[in-house]
């Protein structure tokens, strides 16, 4: 089978390559899939560059979250048991994760709808306790994480401000449903948030980015606010200023989706019922930027590592045109 392999760390266009791999062996509790779109995840860029919490040996293929086949037929989302990752026509998956592909979403809709979506629901409603009414603030509101926060938030009945880097990023997350978009690089993202609350802040934070990023949010959070942390991809992991904190009263979140794997399985499938339930009814349907051919997955692996991107960018099987 065709699979893209690396064998040493380092920026994913320089690492990742694409060769002709035997089909790996299932081992106990897996299952042997038939990728039919992987979704790529900035933790693939991390894992390239092996700065990962999760260091596969090397060599290993990247790609942590697929829609697939089971040999029975059955479409399925799931994410892959590394070091067999799905940018490769066959992948290894844990047999209890497996979770059925809304019938709603195509392919690369379904791929991207797994972990990212997750991750919005069970920050927003597990960590944060989003209300309808309040203001949710949301950091890079056109990339595949931020996408899907956004389009969670308004289903919760929340005010949804997105910050955006950008023009072009700034109509996207316009289109995506957000109240009011500010572009970071070239309006005051703290000044903006204060004015449109009325001096009182955002109620509930999400923040992918860190840095500069979480900076920004701890000067704009409202009295009893929470930011979530779910991920650096900025680069710069912030320090927060617990004294901080204490004055103003708010709560700083962190959110590990994939412990609720281990610690709540069974919080996993109903979070997927839900997600099914609001692409049925068109309250959520993933941002896919771009579906690139499986000869393009390095590419697009390193164009996410570098931020360029908007909504999610989705490998395809040369043979799978959904």
């Amino acid at each position: 089978m065709q699979a893209w392999r690396v064998y040493e760390n380092g920026e994913p266009a320089a690492v990742m390559r694409r060769e002709e791999v035997d089909a790996p062996t299932p081992g106990d509790r897996q299952v042997l899939l038939r990728v039919r779109a992987a979704n790529v995840n900035f933790p693939d860029a991390l894992l390239c560059r092996g700065h990962y919490q999760v260091r596969p040996p090397l060599p290993f293929t990247p790609g942590v979250e697929v829609c697939a086949e089971t040999e029975d037929g059955r479409r399925v989302i799931t994410t892959t048991a590394l070091p067999h990752g799905g940018f490769a026509e066959l992948v290894l998956a844990d047999a209890a994760g497996l979770l059925p592909a809304p019938e709603s979403l195509d392919d690369a809709e379904a791929a991207a709808l797994h972990i990212g979506y997750q991750t919005g629901w069970f920050g927003l409603h597990r960590r944060a306790a989003l209300q309808p009414g309040e203001t949710l603030l949301v950091h890079a509101a056109a990339g595949g994480v931020g996408s899907a926060a956004v389009q969670l938030g308004k289903a919760a009945g929340a005010t949804v401000i997105g910050v955006v880097g950008g023009p072009g990023k700034a109509a996207v997350a316009r289109a995506l449903g957000c109240d009011l978009v500010i572009d970071r690089r070239s309006e005051d993202v703290v000044a903006t948030v204060k004015a449109a609350t009325g001096g009182r802040g955002a109620d509930v934070i999400y923040d992918p980015v860190g840095g500069e990023a979480y900076q920004q949010s701890a000067k704009c959070v409202a009295f009893e606010g929470r930011i979530v942390i779910v991920g650096f991809a900025g680069g710069t992991v912030p320090a927060p200023a617990l004294n901080h904190a204490l004055v103003k009263n708010y709560a700083v979140l962190g959110l590990h989706w994939g412990l609720y794997a281990a610690k709540d399985p069974a919080s996993i499938a109903r979070c997927h019922e839900t997600l099914t339930e609001y692409a049925a009814k068109g309250l959520i349907r993933p941002l896919i930027g771009e579906r690139v051919p499986f000869a393009g997955a390095a590419d697009a692996v390193q164009r996410v590592a570098d931020g360029t991107t908007t909504g999610r960018l989705v490998v395809l099987p040369e043979e799978v045109h959904a």
